[in-house]
């Protein structure tokens, strides 16, 4: 890479101080709901079932029917009817339990949709009584994921893109070569550019239902399910950029016809006030449909943040949609004046400086500390947006230095090239005029030959121009990575702030962590004074703790050896307490192996294990232990 000049780099020291300011005096915020509490806590223990669930999200959220389920051990429903919604303003929302919850650990799965927009999802659990297995599977498909999550990525890349060709490619027409409107290349790009946001847009509109509640494709086609999306904001501003895409199109009509065809230039420059009016209202309403519903309106300065994201887009598209319109011109051949090219220049050098104030300023809003910046997903994308943009700017200085070397005889030269085949079709025309209809069609085929001729002398002659070829390269270039920008940008939209990661990582790592208890293992020597009577009772219990253990024990001889006795019984009591004595039921698995599953303790404390062994009719001992089970 060329390195920058020192205007340059004091041109980045503006921009790069305001960024150290910004960031030394951030304040709390956030954008993507991220989840910063819950009732019951993450992984907390309690005594009794409470009666609802509630969860504390750090912006509004709003909820489907089915965006919160509670589900027990053994994966079974124990929430009754549908969660609240919280809407915009409120950041709670919660769902009724059902009454009489046995013992256990519960998980709870939820979805919403923060207020930019953008899914989100999780789960976690909590237990009552005392921790135990669950057999919860949550489902494999989440929002925003899969094949629906991809196509929905696809459309809003494509509406980006559509949004920077449209604007810029009319704004570029409008502003730097109105000559434009009249050649086939700048019709072409402002209808793809159309076409490709209506396109995205009505994708968008049939995919934002399954895409935040995490349906399948086949949801897309479910009317119920836009008519619901059609009531969210993120819907709302769908449909508004849909009505200003139709008001869109009576633009490009007046743009490449009546304004494009007319002669008398009063009567053009009034019309042209007109398009500039009506282009105006256009363009900023379409940006606003992305600021009103994304990451821009919700968080710290909503206010101020929503038309700077219009600006910041607005920047956006003049700067890449006008570099795409001023490189199919060039590849087309087409004639494109000294004076247009610099005047683009400085209007992308005003776009460049406006994009760097703007998106110091939304970078301060999204990540608040230098430390997202490398630690979050969202801080990690900026910074490759950062790196490409860099590489944009070089390009773009590279381009000015080309636009420099552009001289007028090489103007005038490609525009003698041009008026060759028209000189030639009036000469030859003339040249037949008495000859009859042999004649005139030997002209035709002459004007035919001329104008082949001409265009190929101002093939060679445009990619003998070293200065046009060099400007060509070097615009192609900006838009190709102009492109990867968009891409990257695309995912920003759509990943998770850096402010919003942070608070629900401090979140997770506050909630109180449900200790898992240890295996009770416990030997219990015994004698029963008989023959053979001398051994040791080995018991084993899993998890160990105050919830549903399974029990084995094992009689072994003094040398280790499992031997089977006629009986063999077990108890639990909480002297403490006067509970017990509990009997278990066992049952036998192999030579001295007997176990019970489903065994319950209780309460927590220190309870007295006993076990009587008999190994004969008549010898029979009980042996003790106390052991601590539970907290």
């Amino acid at each position: 890479m060329r390195v920058m000049t020192k205007s340059a780099l004091r041109l980045l020291a503006v921009p790069l101080a305001m960024l150290g300011l910004l960031f030394g005096t951030a304040a709390p915020a956030s954008a993507h709901a991220a989840l910063v509490g819950s009732d019951p806590a993450q992984g907390s223990v309690v005594k009794t079932a409470p009666a609802q669930v509630r969860l504390t999200f750090s912006e509004g959220v709003l909820l489907s029917r089915d965006a919160i389920r509670v589900l027990g051990p053994d994966g079974e429903r124990a929430e009754t009817g549908d969660a609240n919604d919280g809407g915009r303003g409120n950041t709670t929302a919660a769902v009724a339990l059902r009454p009489g919850l046995g013992d256990g650990t519960y998980t709870v799965a939820w979805k919403a949709v923060s207020a930019d927009s953008h899914p989100v999802a999780g789960a976690f659990t909590f237990s009552i009584g005392a921790p135990s297995k669950t057999s919860v599977a949550l489902p494999a498909q989440e929002v925003g994921g899969g094949a629906v999550g991809a196509l929905y990525d696809i459309a809003r890349y494509a509406s980006y893109l559509g949004f920077a060709l449209l604007v810029g490619a009319a704004f570029f027409i409008g502003v730097c070569w109105p000559d434009g409107a009249r050649t086939r290349p700048m019709r072409r790009l402002v209808a793809t550019g159309w076409a490709t946001m209506v396109a995205a847009t009505i994708l968008l509109l049939m995919l934002r239902a399954p895409y935040a509640n995490g349906g399948t494709l086949g949801d897309a086609f479910d009317l119920g399910g836009v008519r619901d999306v059609l009531d969210t904001r993120p819907g709302a501003a769908l449909l508004s950029r849909l009505l200003l895409l139709a008001a869109g199109a009576v633009f490009i009509a007046v743009l490449f016809g009546s304004w494009a065809k007319r002669e008398d230039p009063v009567e053009r420059q009034d019309l042209a006030w007109g398009l500039a009016i009506g282009g105006t209202v256009v363009s900023v309403g379409l940006a606003a449909t992305w600021a009103m519903a994304e990451h821009a309106s919700v968080g710290i300065q909503a206010s101020v943040a929503m038309p700077v994201d219009i600006v910041h887009l607005l920047a956006v598209a003049v700067w890449l949609g006008g570099l795409t319109a001023l490189l199919a011109a060039l590849w087309s051949g087409q004639r494109v004046e000294r004076a247009t090219v610099q005047r683009f220049s400085k209007i992308a050098f005003g776009a460049v400086v406006t994009l760097v104030v703007t998106g110091v300023y939304q970078s301060w809003r999204q990540l608040g500390s230098w430390d997202a910046l490398v630690s979050t997903g969202y801080g990690q994308l900026l910074l490759v947006k950062v790196g490409l943009v860099i590489v944009l700017v070089e390009l773009a200085w590279l381009s000015r230095r080309w636009t420099a070397r552009l001289g007028e005889a090489a103007v005038r030269g490609r525009a003698v090239a041009v008026a060759q085949p028209v000189a030639a079709g009036r000469k030859g025309a003339g040249g037949a005029g008495g000859g009859g209809g042999d004649a005139s069609e030997r002209a035709g085929q002459l004007a035919r030959q001329e104008a082949a001729l001409a265009k190929e002398r101002a093939r060679k002659e445009r990619d003998g121009d070293a200065e046009r070829t060099g400007l060509r390269k070097s615009v192609l270039a900006e838009v190709a990575v102009a492109v990867v920008v968009l891409a990257v940008t695309t995912l920003l939209t759509g990943t998770q702030p850096g402010r919003a990661a942070e608070e629900g990582a401090a979140q997770q790592a506050s909630a109180p962590v449900a200790e898992v208890p240890e295996p009770l293992d416990v030997r219990i020597p015994f004698d029963t004074g008989g023959t053979d009577g001398k051994g040791e009772a080995e018991v084993t219990m899993d998890p160990g703790g105050i919830a549903e253990n399974e029990l084995h024990l094992l009689v072994t001889s003094p040398d280790g050896r499992a031997f089977d006795v006629p009986e063999v019984q077990i108890s639990f009591t909480l002297k403490s307490k006067k509970i017990g004595p509990i009997p278990v039921t066992l049952g036998k698995v192999d030579t001295g192996h007997w176990s019970a599953a489903n065994v319950q303790i209780p309460v927590p404390g220190e309870w007295t294990i006993a076990v009587t062994v008999r190994t004969s009719d008549i010898d029979q001992v009980t042996r003790t232990k106390v052991v601590k089970i539970g907290s």
